[in-house]
């Protein structure tokens, strides 16, 4: 690992068009149990917001290193007992999704 290594983190943008009337649930089981299952696999919740009005959900997670490094993390993550757990038994709240890898510009 490099000194570069260390410093640089991947984020992914993830928006979420949810349907209609689910957002409060949604918001809650984000909280309880898909922050938790991210966060112990690695992953940096930067910020989630919602918007009300469209019933949106935006959300940024990052991980140290480069894009490969993030999605060889998030592989494995996909395929962990903590995120099963996490959507046991939950409804499939969101619609569509847009998800990128995003760059700073500021």
């Amino acid at each position: 690992m490099t000194d570069d290594d260390v410093t640089t983190k991947t984020v992914q943008l993830r928006r979420y068009e949810l349907a209609p009337g689910v957002l409060d649930d949604f918001v809650a089981w984000f909280a309880s149990r898909l922050v938790p299952a991210r966060t112990s696999s690695g992953f940096t919740i930067e910020f989630a917001y919602a918007d009300r009005d469209v019933e949106e959900f935006t959300w940024a997670v990052s991980a140290p290193g480069d894009a490969e490094a993030f999605l060889a993390l998030e592989a494995e993550y996909l395929a962990s007992e903590a995120r099963a757990a996490a959507f046991a038994g939950e409804p499939m709240r969101v619609a569509v999704s847009h998800v990128r890898l995003v760059e700073p510009v500021l």
